[in-house]
């Protein structure tokens, strides 16, 4: 017989279960025998827009360099975040994507013998990152499907390194005022490391939303992490950060692996970074298409948890998998949230005018049948 492979992984690894990601649209053409050009993908929050022109003209400048290392430092992408965010160049961490960041926090801090505190429903990869470091999570019950921060703050032990917020929430679009956060983070000692996932930030137009990065020189445990797959229209390029005290930064440095982001994918973020167009256009077809799929659920009778990001989660009124069974049969795909222990709610991301309408008349149909 030969070697067990995964006894000899570590434990916090043999136990882990694979991230899910959403179904793609070549996948599900082949499934069900369906034209791809027909089927619309509402389920990964990607930007409906697609990728900016400034993005793609930048790509294609540097199509040139594709043999050279990119620049592990990342100058050019630094200076521009530091010039836009008004920080120090020293305070950033790039990843590819912000997932990235959240994996170098627990690799960095929490081993055998810690804890970290997130929320129910919270994203999936603060477990994946926790249990893979060998760490325990400590789960807080949720608050009207958001973070119940109080009871967050009462939660932190001795041996707590890290705490991750995420504002707005993934998967129910969730979130929390400055008020809040300014009360939480005023509880929590300094030596533990307060991770604030703002991937949805951009989205986030309520005034009350706060900003992590401006409350940085106040809270020198706190980390903020942003990426620009959503509003800024990258998630196939994949590039995220943290901003963070110089120190934290420079722990998470000495792991980060060199050559994280490519070279392409820096010209591209930026130039869309810069791109204020482009961002205004991505909140208004957000917004619209909010206001559109929120109309749809209220004329259905559909209950739905009110959302700041660029999704929506709605009670499917039956099993979850078996309504997101039935769209896939219509060519429309969108996220089943079960892993989450949502098993009767699925996760559906705003796309354009004419996609969210082609979910809305499949989920009419599926209901009516």
């Amino acid at each position: 017989m030969g070697c067990d492979f995964v006894k000899l992984a570590v434990p916090g690894v043999r136990a882990l279960n694979p991230y899910l990601p959403g179904k793609p649209v070549e996948e599900l053409a082949r499934e069900q025998g369906l034209d791809a050009s027909s089927i619309v993908k509402l389920a990964s929050n990607e930007n409906p827009l697609g990728a900016a022109l400034s993005s793609r003209e930048a790509i294609t400048g540097m199509m040139g360099d594709l043999a050279r290392y990119p620049d592990s430092s990342l100058y050019n992408l630094r200076d521009a975040l530091s010039s836009k965010l008004a920080v120090e160049p020293e305070q950033i961490t790039f990843g590819n994507g912000s997932n990235d960041v959240l994996v170098l926090l627990a690799q960095s801090y929490l081993r055998e013998g810690c804890s970290a505190v997130f929320s129910e429903y919270a994203f999936v990869v603060y477990p994946i990152a926790v249990q893979a470091a060998g760490a325990e999570s400590i789960v807080v019950p949720s608050k009207n499907w958001g973070h119940d921060l109080e009871a967050m703050a009462e939660a932190i032990r001795p041996d707590t390194r890290l705490v991750f917020l995420a504002n707005p929430n993934n998967p129910t679009g969730t979130s929390f005022s400055k008020a809040e956060l300014d009360v939480f983070l005023s509880k929590v000692s300094e030596d533990v490391i307060v991770v604030l996932d703002e991937a949805y930030f951009e989205y986030a137009a309520d005034s009350e939303h706060p900003d992590g990065i401006a409350l940085l020189n106040q809270y020198p445990n706190l980390v903020v992490t942003r990426t620009f797959s959503k509003a800024y229209g990258l998630a196939g390029g994949r590039v995220g950060y943290s901003v963070s005290s110089a120190e934290i930064a420079s722990v998470l440095n000495r792991l980060r692996q060199p050559f994280n982001v490519n070279n392409l994918v820096e010209a591209a973020a930026v130039a869309v970074l810069n791109d204020e167009e482009y961002l205004r256009r991505s909140r208004q077809v957000n917004q619209d298409g909010m206001a559109q799929i929120e109309a749809g659920f209220k004329s259905m009778n559909i209950e739905y948890i009110p959302s700041t990001g660029n999704f929506i989660t709605f009670d499917a009124g039956m099993d979850g998998v078996e309504c997101y069974q039935r769209l896939l049969k219509q060519g429309v795909i969108v996220r089943p949230v079960a892993n989450y222990g949502m098993p009767g709610h699925l996760r559906v991301s705003i796309g354009l005018e004419e996609e969210n309408q082609r979910f809305l008349e499949a989920l009419a149909t599926v209901k009516e049948s």
